[in-house]
């Protein structure tokens, strides 16, 4: 179980993209359980609508979806620049060799394999608020 969300704690806002409901709603429990709010997306063409309409700190994305997946809605970000900047994108994947390369080069720094151990889910959510928390150096 994650630790509780520390009082006074930046809240995150997680999108959570797969098309497996089981795996979707537990990666939604983990998350919430964390103090974190979660929106289930059924596949990347919900995910792609939804980001048009809400803001997310981190979006947890699978690759291999029906409709649209993750690949595709990595390009369609990448294409819409103006759609969710700042947002983390972590890829959730059983393919993780095949797509590395490629995943870099859609600019994904953070890929994790399945089967997810929910401690790396637990130490995602702990960077991802550092990040979030500590100053950013001046351009």
């Amino acid at each position: 179980m994650p630790p509780p969300h520390p009082a006074g704690a930046r809240q995150l806002r997680f999108l959570v993209v797969d098309d497996c409901e089981d795996i979707r709603d537990m990666f939604c429990c983990f998350v919430e359980r964390a103090g974190h709010l979660t929106r289930p997306a059924v596949d990347g063409l919900d995910a792609v609508e939804t980001l048009q309409q809400e803001s997310f700190d981190v979006m947890l994305l699978d690759l291999n979806m029906p409709r649209m997946g993750g690949v595709e809605v990595l390009q369609w970000l990448r294409a819409h620049p103006d759609v969710a900047p700042g947002m983390r994108v972590v890829v959730v994947t059983a393919w993780t060799q095949q797509h590395v390369a490629h995943l870099a080069d859609l600019g994904v720094t953070t890929v994790i394999e399945k089967p997810l151990r929910l401690q790396r889910l637990n130490d995602l959510i702990a960077e991802t608020l550092h990040d979030l928390e500590s100053p950013q150096p001046i351009r």
